[in-house]
């Protein structure tokens, strides 16, 4: 269906312009030509990408595995902070003998009493570590022990409830934990005390 228009001018005579109604402009552009686009883009941000990491990424990364080959020589040059038991107990022959002797004997000291390195430097004593005191010695041993914080899926050590702990054992709820246990051995005063009095082991 078409229809005239006609244009007119004063100059000129009137001239009709047909239009078709049901007109539609002929669409040129192909229907895959946004999926090239796209494939376009992706492979010039995947190109830049490659190649701003090849500029920035460390000559030798991968050398040995998936990070930096340097960072080996890196960690050899950091000061060693932490030693061995034996750093430890070489000097302090008392301690050792009651450690070795003890429950807690894979513990490792600097876990409660701080790094070597704070407290000796070639060989010399620098500093002393600080001690734990009052509540500290409560939190440090529940660290371990709590059974409300469940640090292991079983009970492979002794494990209490604060204060129930000391409730069933008949002490004041304010004791320490080094009222009761040295922190070292922490079953050589309670089997003591229990030799005195004749009182069995229990298993609890």
């Amino acid at each position: 269906m078409a229809f005239a228009v006609f244009m007119s001018n004063t100059n000129t005579p009137s001239v009709p312009l047909v239009v078709e109604e049901d007109y539609v402009p002929e669409y040129k552009s192909k229907p895959y030509s946004h999926v090239v686009r796209i494939l376009l883009i992706l492979i010039i941000v995947g190109v830049v990408g490659v190649a701003v990491r090849a500029m920035v990424l460390p000559k030798s990364f991968g050398e040995y595995g998936h990070y930096r080959g340097t960072a080996i020589e890196d960690e050899m040059k950091r000061p060693i902070r932490n030693g061995t038991n034996a750093s430890c107990l070489a000097c302090h022959p008392y301690i050792r003998e009651m450690h070795m002797e003890g429950v807690h004997k894979t513990v490792s000291c600097e876990f409660c009493h701080g790094p070597v390195a704070d407290h000796v430097k070639d060989g010399k004593v620098i500093a002393k570590l600080p001690k734990k005191q009052g509540k500290e010695i409560k939190r440090l041993c529940l660290r371990c022990h709590n059974r409300i914080i469940r640090a292991r899926p079983k009970e492979s050590i002794k494990m209490i409830s604060m204060p129930q702990h000391l409730e069933q054992k008949h002490v004041r709820v304010d004791h320490n934990c080094n009222q009761c246990h040295n922190v070292h051995a922490p079953l050589m005063w309670v089997k003591e005390a229990r030799a005195i009095v004749g009182v069995e082991e229990d298993s609890k």
